[in-house]
Protein backbone atom coordinates (compact mmCIF):
# COMPACT_ATOMS: atom_id res chain seq x y z
CA UNK A 1 0.00 0.00 0.00
CA UNK A 2 2.84 2.52 0.94
CA UNK A 3 4.79 1.80 -2.28
CA UNK A 4 1.59 2.20 -4.08
CA UNK A 5 0.99 5.75 -3.02
CA UNK A 6 4.96 6.94 -3.52
CA UNK A 7 4.17 5.19 -7.13
CA UNK A 8 1.82 7.04 -7.65
CA UNK A 9 3.09 10.17 -6.58
CA UNK A 10 6.38 9.87 -8.45
CA UNK A 11 4.34 9.55 -11.64
CA UNK A 12 2.43 12.40 -10.88
CA UNK A 13 5.92 14.21 -10.47
CA UNK A 14 3.56 15.31 -6.74
CA UNK A 15 5.81 15.16 -3.57
CA UNK A 16 3.28 17.01 -1.36
CA UNK A 17 3.82 14.47 1.39
CA UNK A 18 3.60 16.77 4.86
CA UNK A 19 5.32 14.93 7.92
CA UNK A 20 3.26 14.41 11.05
CA UNK A 21 4.37 16.49 14.46
CA UNK A 22 4.19 13.70 16.18
CA UNK A 23 6.74 11.46 14.28
CA UNK A 24 9.09 14.25 14.27
CA UNK A 25 9.44 14.63 17.67
CA UNK A 26 9.33 10.63 18.03
CA UNK A 27 12.43 10.56 16.17
CA UNK A 28 14.27 13.49 17.29
CA UNK A 29 13.61 12.38 21.14
CA UNK A 30 16.35 9.40 19.91
CA UNK A 31 19.12 11.42 19.66
CA UNK A 32 18.43 13.85 22.41
CA UNK A 33 18.30 10.94 24.66
CA UNK A 34 21.68 9.75 23.24
CA UNK A 35 22.96 13.47 23.26
CA UNK A 36 20.97 16.11 24.68
CA UNK A 37 23.39 18.45 23.51
CA UNK A 38 23.05 17.69 19.71
CA UNK A 39 21.77 20.31 18.59
CA UNK A 40 22.90 23.00 21.11
CA UNK A 41 25.09 25.88 19.39
CA UNK A 42 23.93 24.65 15.42
CA UNK A 43 22.47 26.01 12.95
CA UNK A 44 19.65 24.16 11.70
CA UNK A 45 18.55 24.31 7.89
CA UNK A 46 15.22 22.99 6.69
CA UNK A 47 15.52 22.32 2.73
CA UNK A 48 12.82 21.47 0.75
CA UNK A 49 10.13 23.31 3.13
CA UNK A 50 7.08 24.81 2.98
CA UNK A 51 7.72 27.61 6.32
CA UNK A 52 3.78 28.31 6.80
CA UNK A 53 2.55 25.24 7.08
CA UNK A 54 5.00 22.65 7.75
CA UNK A 55 5.54 20.48 10.92
CA UNK A 56 9.84 20.62 10.55
CA UNK A 57 9.89 24.47 11.30
CA UNK A 58 6.78 24.07 13.70
CA UNK A 59 8.97 21.84 16.03
CA UNK A 60 12.12 23.38 15.45
CA UNK A 61 10.92 27.10 16.09
CA UNK A 62 8.75 26.03 19.62
CA UNK A 63 11.69 24.00 20.69
CA UNK A 64 14.32 26.79 19.40
CA UNK A 65 15.30 27.57 23.41
CA UNK A 66 15.43 23.53 24.52
CA UNK A 67 17.06 22.78 21.93
CA UNK A 68 19.85 25.37 22.52
CA UNK A 69 19.79 26.26 18.96
CA UNK A 70 21.96 29.42 17.21
CA UNK A 71 19.65 29.50 14.32
CA UNK A 72 17.08 28.30 12.36
CA UNK A 73 16.49 28.70 8.70
CA UNK A 74 13.65 26.96 6.72
CA UNK A 75 13.06 27.68 3.07
CA UNK A 76 10.58 26.91 0.56
CA UNK A 77 9.90 26.56 -3.21
CA UNK A 78 8.00 28.75 -5.00
CA UNK A 79 4.33 27.24 -6.03
CA UNK A 80 5.03 28.23 -9.74
CA UNK A 81 7.78 24.89 -9.69
CA UNK A 82 5.02 22.77 -7.94
CA UNK A 83 2.42 20.98 -9.68
CA UNK A 84 0.00 22.58 -11.93
CA UNK A 85 -2.79 20.19 -9.80
CA UNK A 86 -1.14 21.43 -6.54
CA UNK A 87 -2.92 24.98 -5.91
CA UNK A 88 -1.93 27.80 -3.57
CA UNK A 89 -3.26 30.52 -1.29
CA UNK A 90 -1.37 32.86 0.15
CA UNK A 91 -1.49 32.73 4.06
CA UNK A 92 -2.86 35.62 5.63
CA UNK A 93 0.62 35.87 7.46
CA UNK A 94 1.92 36.56 3.67
CA UNK A 95 -0.57 39.10 2.53
CA UNK A 96 -0.39 41.25 5.23
CA UNK A 97 3.09 41.33 5.74
CA UNK A 98 5.18 44.61 4.14
CA UNK A 99 7.34 42.03 2.15
CA UNK A 100 3.78 40.53 0.15
CA UNK A 101 4.38 40.88 -3.72
CA UNK A 102 1.41 39.15 -5.70
CA UNK A 103 4.24 38.37 -8.39
CA UNK A 104 6.89 37.13 -6.10
CA UNK A 105 4.90 35.15 -3.97
CA UNK A 106 4.16 32.67 -7.04
CA UNK A 107 7.81 32.93 -8.68
CA UNK A 108 10.05 32.97 -5.86
CA UNK A 109 10.79 30.55 -2.94
CA UNK A 110 10.52 31.71 0.80
CA UNK A 111 13.03 31.93 3.48
CA UNK A 112 12.16 31.92 6.90
CA UNK A 113 14.85 32.70 10.13
CA UNK A 114 14.72 32.39 13.56
CA UNK A 115 17.83 33.65 15.58
CA UNK A 116 16.41 36.20 18.85
CA UNK A 117 13.68 37.39 20.69
CA UNK A 118 11.74 39.58 17.87
CA UNK A 119 8.05 40.11 19.87
CA UNK A 120 9.28 41.17 23.16
CA UNK A 121 7.88 38.24 24.90
CA UNK A 122 10.86 37.22 26.72
CA UNK A 123 10.72 33.33 24.46
CA UNK A 124 12.46 32.75 21.22
CA UNK A 125 9.60 30.64 19.45
CA UNK A 126 7.57 31.01 16.20
CA UNK A 127 6.19 34.18 17.12
CA UNK A 128 10.11 35.67 15.97
CA UNK A 129 10.24 34.19 12.54
CA UNK A 130 11.44 36.56 10.09
CA UNK A 131 10.92 35.76 6.10
CA UNK A 132 11.33 37.09 3.25
CA UNK A 133 11.08 36.28 -0.41
CA UNK A 134 14.13 34.22 -2.31
CA UNK A 135 15.81 35.92 -5.13
CA UNK A 136 15.18 32.30 -6.64
CA UNK A 137 12.67 29.57 -6.68
CA UNK A 138 13.95 27.62 -3.62
CA UNK A 139 15.16 24.44 -5.87
CA UNK A 140 17.83 22.75 -2.97
CA UNK A 141 20.52 22.54 -5.43
CA UNK A 142 20.49 26.45 -7.13
CA UNK A 143 23.91 28.16 -5.52
CA UNK A 144 21.36 30.53 -3.00
CA UNK A 145 20.10 27.48 -1.04
CA UNK A 146 23.91 25.90 -1.51
CA UNK A 147 25.10 28.68 0.36
CA UNK A 148 22.41 27.79 3.44
CA UNK A 149 23.44 24.51 3.29
CA UNK A 150 27.08 25.55 4.00
CA UNK A 151 25.84 27.87 6.51
CA UNK A 152 24.29 25.12 8.17
CA UNK A 153 25.23 22.42 10.90
CA UNK A 154 22.53 20.11 10.63
CA UNK A 155 19.88 19.53 7.85
CA UNK A 156 16.91 18.16 8.40
CA UNK A 157 13.90 17.84 5.85
CA UNK A 158 11.40 15.45 4.10
CA UNK A 159 12.68 15.73 0.67
CA UNK A 160 10.58 15.48 -2.45
CA UNK A 161 10.79 11.10 -2.74
CA UNK A 162 11.49 11.52 -6.83
CA UNK A 163 14.71 12.90 -5.61
CA UNK A 164 15.92 11.62 -2.86
CA UNK A 165 19.28 10.31 -4.26
CA UNK A 166 20.07 14.03 -5.58
CA UNK A 167 19.09 15.13 -2.11
CA UNK A 168 21.05 12.83 -0.05
CA UNK A 169 24.13 13.29 -2.91
CA UNK A 170 23.99 17.50 -1.98
CA UNK A 171 24.43 16.51 1.58
CA UNK A 172 27.10 14.11 1.57
CA UNK A 173 28.78 16.23 -0.89
CA UNK A 174 28.88 18.99 2.00
CA UNK A 175 29.90 16.53 4.74
CA UNK A 176 27.38 18.06 6.91
CA UNK A 177 25.14 16.04 9.86
CA UNK A 178 21.16 15.49 8.28
CA UNK A 179 18.23 13.44 9.40
CA UNK A 180 15.84 13.20 6.41
CA UNK A 181 13.59 11.11 5.07
CA UNK A 182 13.42 8.04 2.09
CA UNK A 183 12.15 4.74 1.56
CA UNK A 184 13.86 1.80 2.82
CA UNK A 185 14.60 0.07 -0.85
CA UNK A 186 16.75 3.59 -1.20
CA UNK A 187 19.52 1.17 1.11
CA UNK A 188 20.08 -0.80 -1.99
CA UNK A 189 20.89 2.05 -4.83
CA UNK A 190 24.22 2.21 -5.48
CA UNK A 191 24.73 5.79 -4.21
CA UNK A 192 23.69 5.21 -0.92
CA UNK A 193 24.55 1.74 0.32
CA UNK A 194 28.46 2.24 -0.46
CA UNK A 195 27.36 5.20 2.17
CA UNK A 196 25.79 2.51 4.88
CA UNK A 197 28.31 0.02 3.67
CA UNK A 198 30.93 1.95 5.41
CA UNK A 199 28.71 3.71 8.42
CA UNK A 200 28.91 6.89 7.29
CA UNK A 201 24.95 7.03 7.25
CA UNK A 202 22.12 4.47 8.86
CA UNK A 203 18.50 4.33 9.76
CA UNK A 204 16.93 6.46 12.58
CA UNK A 205 14.77 4.96 15.28
CA UNK A 206 11.62 5.68 13.41
CA UNK A 207 10.83 1.51 12.88
CA UNK A 208 10.80 0.97 16.61
CA UNK A 209 7.81 3.19 17.86
CA UNK A 210 5.88 3.14 14.71
CA UNK A 211 6.35 0.15 12.70
CA UNK A 212 8.86 1.48 9.99
CA UNK A 213 5.34 3.56 9.19
CA UNK A 214 4.64 6.93 9.13
CA UNK A 215 1.38 9.19 8.65
CA UNK A 216 1.00 11.54 5.90
CA UNK A 217 -1.11 14.20 4.95
CA UNK A 218 -1.70 14.47 1.28
CA UNK A 219 -3.41 16.58 -1.46
CA UNK A 220 -6.59 15.12 -2.66
CA UNK A 221 -4.90 14.52 -6.16
CA UNK A 222 -3.28 11.39 -5.84
CA UNK A 223 -5.34 10.27 -2.68
CA UNK A 224 -6.54 6.83 -2.80
CA UNK A 225 -9.90 7.00 -0.74
CA UNK A 226 -9.42 3.30 -0.01
CA UNK A 227 -6.20 3.84 1.59
CA UNK A 228 -7.04 6.83 3.19
CA UNK A 229 -7.23 6.74 7.41
CA UNK A 230 -9.06 10.32 7.72
CA UNK A 231 -10.07 13.43 6.41
CA UNK A 232 -9.54 16.97 8.43
CA UNK A 233 -10.10 19.73 7.57
CA UNK A 234 -7.33 22.29 7.89
CA UNK A 235 -7.08 26.00 9.22
CA UNK A 236 -7.48 27.47 5.81
CA UNK A 237 -10.35 25.07 5.18
CA UNK A 238 -9.34 22.67 2.67
CA UNK A 239 -9.67 19.12 3.21
CA UNK A 240 -6.68 17.24 4.35
CA UNK A 241 -6.21 13.41 3.44
CA UNK A 242 -4.48 12.04 5.92
CA UNK A 243 -2.22 8.38 5.04
CA UNK A 244 -0.53 5.36 6.18
CA UNK A 245 2.81 4.93 4.39
CA UNK A 246 4.87 1.80 4.98
CA UNK A 247 8.52 1.30 4.29
CA UNK A 248 9.22 4.88 5.22
CA UNK A 249 12.45 5.64 7.14
CA UNK A 250 14.99 8.33 8.71
CA UNK A 251 18.38 8.38 7.15
CA UNK A 252 21.05 9.99 9.30
CA UNK A 253 24.44 10.17 10.56
CA UNK A 254 23.17 11.32 14.16
CA UNK A 255 24.12 9.11 16.68
CA UNK A 256 21.15 7.28 18.61
CA UNK A 257 21.71 4.56 21.51
CA UNK A 258 19.39 2.42 20.02
CA UNK A 259 21.93 1.52 17.19
CA UNK A 260 23.97 0.04 19.61
CA UNK A 261 21.59 -2.20 20.85
CA UNK A 262 23.07 -6.39 20.43
CA UNK A 263 20.56 -8.15 18.62
CA UNK A 264 19.37 -10.98 20.93
CA UNK A 265 20.16 -14.26 18.60
CA UNK A 266 19.30 -18.22 18.90
CA UNK A 267 22.10 -20.32 17.78
CA UNK A 268 22.20 -22.22 14.47
CA UNK A 269 20.90 -25.46 15.96
CA UNK A 270 18.56 -23.65 18.02
CA UNK A 271 17.38 -21.64 15.30
CA UNK A 272 16.77 -25.16 13.16
CA UNK A 273 14.73 -26.55 16.06
CA UNK A 274 12.44 -23.59 17.06
CA UNK A 275 12.53 -21.05 14.00
CA UNK A 276 9.24 -21.48 11.67
CA UNK A 277 10.83 -19.33 8.58
CA UNK A 278 13.47 -22.24 8.01
CA UNK A 279 12.96 -24.73 5.55
CA UNK A 280 12.79 -28.25 7.26
CA UNK A 281 16.07 -29.43 5.68
CA UNK A 282 18.12 -25.87 6.78
CA UNK A 283 19.33 -23.02 5.82
CA UNK A 284 19.62 -22.56 2.11
CA UNK A 285 22.91 -21.79 -0.15
CA UNK A 286 23.24 -19.20 -2.86
CA UNK A 287 24.63 -20.96 -6.33
CA UNK A 288 26.56 -17.00 -6.65
CA UNK A 289 27.46 -16.24 -3.51
CA UNK A 290 29.82 -17.97 -0.42
CA UNK A 291 26.42 -17.51 1.44
CA UNK A 292 23.92 -18.95 3.58
CA UNK A 293 20.40 -17.69 3.20
CA UNK A 294 18.54 -16.21 6.24
CA UNK A 295 14.85 -15.70 5.44
CA UNK A 296 14.28 -13.49 8.38
CA UNK A 297 16.20 -11.23 10.78
CA UNK A 298 15.51 -13.22 13.78
CA UNK A 299 16.75 -16.20 12.19
CA UNK A 300 20.31 -15.23 12.03
CA UNK A 301 22.41 -17.83 13.88
CA UNK A 302 24.49 -16.28 16.54
CA UNK A 303 27.28 -19.15 16.16
CA UNK A 304 27.50 -18.78 12.34
CA UNK A 305 30.83 -16.61 11.47
CA UNK A 306 30.81 -17.15 7.70
CA UNK A 307 28.11 -14.96 4.73
CA UNK A 308 24.94 -14.16 5.73
CA UNK A 309 22.69 -12.69 2.96
CA UNK A 310 19.81 -11.19 5.30
CA UNK A 311 16.46 -8.84 4.79
CA UNK A 312 17.51 -5.42 4.85
CA UNK A 313 14.92 -4.94 7.44
CA UNK A 314 18.06 -5.90 9.34
CA UNK A 315 19.16 -2.37 9.20
CA UNK A 316 16.70 -1.19 11.49
CA UNK A 317 18.32 -3.28 14.48
CA UNK A 318 21.77 -3.47 12.74
CA UNK A 319 24.40 -2.75 15.50
CA UNK A 320 27.83 -1.66 13.71
CA UNK A 321 29.62 -3.35 16.56
CA UNK A 322 27.98 -6.42 16.39
CA UNK A 323 27.59 -6.77 12.60
CA UNK A 324 30.15 -5.93 9.36
CA UNK A 325 28.09 -5.33 6.34
CA UNK A 326 30.26 -6.65 3.22
CA UNK A 327 27.56 -6.46 -0.31
CA UNK A 328 24.24 -6.51 -1.40
CA UNK A 329 22.66 -9.11 -3.77
CA UNK A 330 21.55 -6.99 -6.30
CA UNK A 331 24.33 -4.61 -7.65
CA UNK A 332 27.29 -6.44 -7.41
CA UNK A 333 28.62 -4.34 -4.87
CA UNK A 334 30.68 -7.26 -2.80
CA UNK A 335 34.07 -8.17 -3.63
CA UNK A 336 34.86 -11.01 -5.64
CA UNK A 337 36.22 -13.22 -2.35
CA UNK A 338 32.43 -13.66 -1.40
CA UNK A 339 31.20 -14.72 -4.94
CA UNK A 340 31.30 -18.01 -6.17
CA UNK A 341 30.61 -16.71 -9.78
CA UNK A 342 33.65 -14.37 -9.96
CA UNK A 343 33.19 -10.90 -11.70
CA UNK A 344 29.62 -10.93 -10.50
CA UNK A 345 28.86 -7.36 -12.11
CA UNK A 346 25.63 -5.70 -12.18
CA UNK A 347 24.93 -6.15 -15.34
CA UNK A 348 25.79 -10.02 -15.02
CA UNK A 349 23.34 -10.35 -11.99
CA UNK A 350 20.55 -8.93 -14.74
CA UNK A 351 21.26 -11.10 -16.85
CA UNK A 352 20.90 -13.92 -14.29
CA UNK A 353 17.75 -13.02 -13.57
CA UNK A 354 16.51 -12.83 -16.79
CA UNK A 355 17.46 -16.31 -17.35
CA UNK A 356 15.58 -18.09 -14.93
CA UNK A 357 18.36 -17.83 -12.10
CA UNK A 358 17.14 -17.47 -7.79
CA UNK A 359 20.37 -17.67 -6.38
CA UNK A 360 19.87 -20.27 -4.10
CA UNK A 361 19.93 -24.17 -4.10
CA UNK A 362 19.11 -26.82 -1.25
CA UNK A 363 21.77 -27.20 1.50
CA UNK A 364 23.77 -30.21 1.13
CA UNK A 365 22.80 -30.74 -2.50
CA UNK A 366 24.47 -27.83 -5.15
CA UNK A 367 24.64 -29.80 -8.09
CA UNK A 368 20.76 -31.06 -8.22
CA UNK A 369 19.12 -27.65 -9.85
CA UNK A 370 16.30 -27.80 -7.80
CA UNK A 371 15.53 -24.11 -7.11
CA UNK A 372 13.31 -22.69 -3.90
CA UNK A 373 11.55 -19.90 -5.67
CA UNK A 374 9.32 -19.29 -2.84
CA UNK A 375 12.27 -18.60 -0.46
CA UNK A 376 15.10 -17.60 -1.65
CA UNK A 377 14.45 -16.23 -4.93
CA UNK A 378 16.51 -12.98 -5.25
CA UNK A 379 13.29 -10.71 -6.34
CA UNK A 380 13.83 -10.34 -2.39
CA UNK A 381 16.63 -7.68 -1.69
CA UNK A 382 19.80 -9.11 0.62
CA UNK A 383 22.33 -7.24 2.24
CA UNK A 384 25.25 -9.61 3.17
CA UNK A 385 26.54 -9.69 6.51
CA UNK A 386 28.86 -11.50 8.58
CA UNK A 387 29.45 -10.95 12.69
CA UNK A 388 31.81 -8.68 13.72
CA UNK A 389 35.71 -9.82 14.16
CA UNK A 390 34.90 -13.12 12.10
CA UNK A 391 36.54 -14.47 9.30
CA UNK A 392 35.03 -15.21 5.57
CA UNK A 393 34.50 -19.27 6.13
CA UNK A 394 31.03 -21.08 7.69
Amino acid sequence: MGNAILGNAKKAKNDEFYTQYSDIEKEINAYLEFNPDVFRGKTVLLPCDDPEWSNFTKYFAQRFETLGLKKLISTSYAPNSKPAEISYQPTLFEMESEEFSETKTQTNGKIFTLTEDMSGDGIIDVNDLEWKYLEGDGDFRSAEIKALRDEADIIVTNPPFSLFRQFLAWIVEAEKQFLTIGNINSITYKEVFPLIKDTKIWLGNNSRVNGGAMFYEIPESIANLDQIREIKTNEAGKKVFMTRVQGVRWFTNLDHGRRHEPLALMTETENLKFSKSLPSDGYLRYDNYGAIEVPRVEAIPSDFYGLMGVPISLLDKYNPEQFEILGTSDNGLIDDCYKITKGLTEKFVDDYYKAGGTGAYKAGNPTAGLYIDNVAKMSYKRIFIRHKGSSIEG
